[in-house]
């Protein structure tokens, strides 16, 4: 397959997801106090006002040809917070609560660097931290980043892998 071809091939799939609201790429601006229910979704097509990039271009500037002309860039693509607390409003007036909970930590770590977050990622493992450690995973995460729900989460993580025998000794 020719590069044209293949980046049409990818356009098409992400204008697909902005589209149907899948989260991949669409950002928004926030959502209105009275919050977002399932009569907007899906977000691209009943708000598509409301969705932009994480770089503020609009979702109806999002084409073929903007990312031809160099008008988009892989920065333009990246989600916001704001989306996905609007997926998550979305998924707790279905009562998909479980869903809205795992949204709304993923909207928080959109602030956390990707090396952190990888970092994290395997000081959570089993045997790979220890209490201390963790809990200081946690308060960087509130402090520094402002993720107290993620915080929590760690705190939870480090309290269960106690009790289980799952630290790291030390």
């Amino acid at each position: 397959m020719d590069n044209e071809a293949l980046v049409r091939q990818i356009m098409t799939q992400v204008m697909a997801s902005l589209d149907g609201s899948q989260s991949c790429c669409a950002t928004s601006a926030p959502a209105s106090s009275t919050g977002v229910t399932a009569a907007q979704y899906p977000l691209g097509e009943k708000i598509p006002g409301q969705i932009a990039s994480a770089s503020g271009k609009k979702l109806s500037e999002f084409s073929l040809a903007g990312i031809e002309s160099g008008a988009l860039t892989a920065e333009d693509f990246r989600i916001a917070p704001q989306t996905l607390e609007m997926q998550a409003q979305v998924a707790e007036s279905v009562g998909r609560d479980s869903f809205a909970r795992n949204l709304h930590r993923a909207a928080e770590l959109i602030a956390v660097p990707d090396a952190r977050l990888l970092e994290i990622y395997n000081a959570l493992r089993p045997y790979r931290s220890t209490k201390a450690e963790l809990l200081a995973i946690a308060d960087d995460l509130e402090t520094t980043y402002h993720c107290k729900i993620n915080a929590n989460f760690v705190r939870e993580a480090a309290a269960v892998y106690e009790q289980r025998g799952r630290l790291k000794e030390g």
